[in-house]
């Protein structure tokens, strides 16, 4: 008997016109890190975010690795990082011997705090140890509230780096998310609304910036007629046949966002009536490219940790996830600074990672897949709820203390 297709969380989607770049890169024999592919995918990237200049690079980790360089992140330097995210928004400030303090997540957007922001920065600057800089992350395509974040990074001279590997295509009172901040950058890994099979960009309204990462990027070669080094450089150019795929990707991404939130409206559609169950927010004046749907699960209703509803839908043959572990949780930055949100409650972040869950989400996902992640997840929770005197209650907070979150 033939099994059931397990349906994924978000597998590469292909246009189909990929296929013609990469043809190109072998027929002119452009295989390397440098080619056509690479300088149009480069100017297509700039086009559609609006920015001056863009570079390209083999990943998004590496381009948070050349943002921190080119504004001059060194050892013993501090930057200030959101900690609900993936731990490669962080792990770059390392490489370059910095030290990290996390900023906790506020409820409107689930992403940087700027109540928390702003603590840090005033500590901060009362210990003449202001951050070289400020990765904010727009997490799952949802963009951080950035006016507050920018009006306070400004006050204290900090640039800001916006991390938009999640969030291509979305934006911030219609400006492109990665557009805002000093410097953006983006993810083309497999599983991101659109991929190179792995990769990333830089862009910024900063071209001389570009130009410096760019120089990194390609090994730091100086402009001799022999190799010569004066600095420090890294081998983090996409290669031409990457490249390629990106180009093809680029032009259907508009496509590829409006399948991602249909399939996040159908979701909320089916789903929105069951008491106890909440899907991720979109902030009035901001526009997610729903790269990711995700909702969370309040414990005073289901007996079911999300782990559990993770196990029993993999046991179906569905993939989830849970939500980004804290970074301030993480035992590699035990020691590390954190802000949170409310300092006389628990910290947004770690009630998110308590009650988050990833559905599948990818913009190839048919609809006949979908409605079997909603039923099964029917299955999961409909027999399943418990009234609010469960013990459930003594451990996790509900959701509604995410949505009603207290501002005071």
């Amino acid at each position: 008997m033939q099994r059931t297709k397990k349906i994924l969380l978000s597998s590469p989607h292909m246009s189909g016109n990929e296929q013609h770049y990469i043809d190109q890169a072998f027929q002119t024999n452009w295989i390397a890190p440098l080619g056509p592919n690479v300088n149009q995918f480069e100017e297509d990237l700039a086009r559609y975010t609006g920015a001056k200049a863009a570079t390209v690079t083999n990943s998004g980790t590496a381009a948070i690795h050349l943002a921190l360089a080119v504004l001059g992140v060194k050892k013993g330097d501090r930057v200030f990082c959101s900690s609900f995210t993936f731990i490669a928004s962080a792990n770059p400030a390392l490489y370059l011997g910095a030290e990290l303090t996390f900023i906790d997540s506020e409820p409107g957007t689930w992403n940087m705090s700027p109540r928390a922001l702003a603590r840090a920065l005033a500590e901060a600057k009362r210990e003449q140890r202001l951050p070289k800089a400020i990765i904010v992350v727009h997490l799952y395509g949802q963009h951080a509230d950035m006016d507050p974040l920018l009006m306070l990074a400004d006050a204290y001279g900090v640039p800001i780096i916006e991390d938009a590997a999640e969030s291509l295509g979305a934006s911030y009172q219609n400006k492109k998310s990665g557009t805002l901040g000093k410097i953006g950058i983006y993810s083309f890994n497999g599983n991101k609304i659109i991929t190179t099979s792995g990769g990333g960009a830089l862009v910024s309204d900063d071209e001389e910036l570009i130009e410096t990462a760019r120089f990194l990027a390609t090994q730091a070669k100086d402009p001799a007629p022999y190799y010569q080094h004066s600095t420090v450089g890294y081998n983090y150019r996409m290669s031409n046949i990457s490249a390629g795929i990106g180009i093809a990707q680029l032009q259907v991404l508009e496509e590829r966002i409006a399948t991602r939130r249909a399939i996040f409206d159908l979701y909320v559609q089916e789903m929105n009536a069951i008491e106890g169950i909440q899907f991720m927010p979109e902030m009035q004046g901001t526009f997610s490219n729903r790269w990711l749907t995700t909702l969370l699960i309040d414990p005073t209703i289901f007996y079911q940790k999300p782990i559990e509803v993770m196990q029993l839908m993999d046991q179906a043959g569905i993939e989830t996830r849970l939500l980004w572990k804290p970074l301030h949780l993480q035992p590699l930055f035990k020691d590390a600074p954190f802000y949170r949100h409310n300092e006389r409650t628990s910290p947004v972040s770690e009630l998110l990672f308590s009650m988050g869950l990833c559905l599948p989400s990818g913009s190839n996902l048919t609809i006949e897949e979908q409605y079997r992640v909603i039923e099964t997840l029917h299955h999961i929770f409909l027999p399943q709820i418990v009234s609010t005197s469960s013990p459930a209650t003594q451990t996790f907070s509900p959701v509604s203390s995410i949505l009603s979150y207290p501002l005071t």
